[in-house]
């Protein structure tokens, strides 16, 4: 199923966190909707039959860095 993956760094060493875009995570199933390997020519009535129409939850993931944010880093080197 496709879905979409949203990541929120944490960086241990500052505290902050920055969200990074959300990305779509493609399944490669001709049978979902969303897929870019679902046929053109599958189209409602039999589609909405036939096929997946809705996405999964998204992933979700929190990965804690042992660093300085972005931000800080550049704040840092300025100084």
């Amino acid at each position: 199923m496709c879905c979409l993956r949203q990541v929120r760094n944490v960086y241990t060493q500052c505290g902050h966190g920055v969200t990074l875009p959300d990305e779509m995570i493609n399944c490669e199933n001709s049978k979902c909707r969303w897929s870019p390997f679902h046929p053109l020519t599958c189209k409602p009535p039999s589609c909405l039959r036939t096929c997946r129409q809705n996405k999964t939850f998204p992933q979700q993931y929190n990965p804690h860095i042992n660093a300085l944010c972005p931000a800080c880093c550049s704040s840092v080197a300025q100084q």
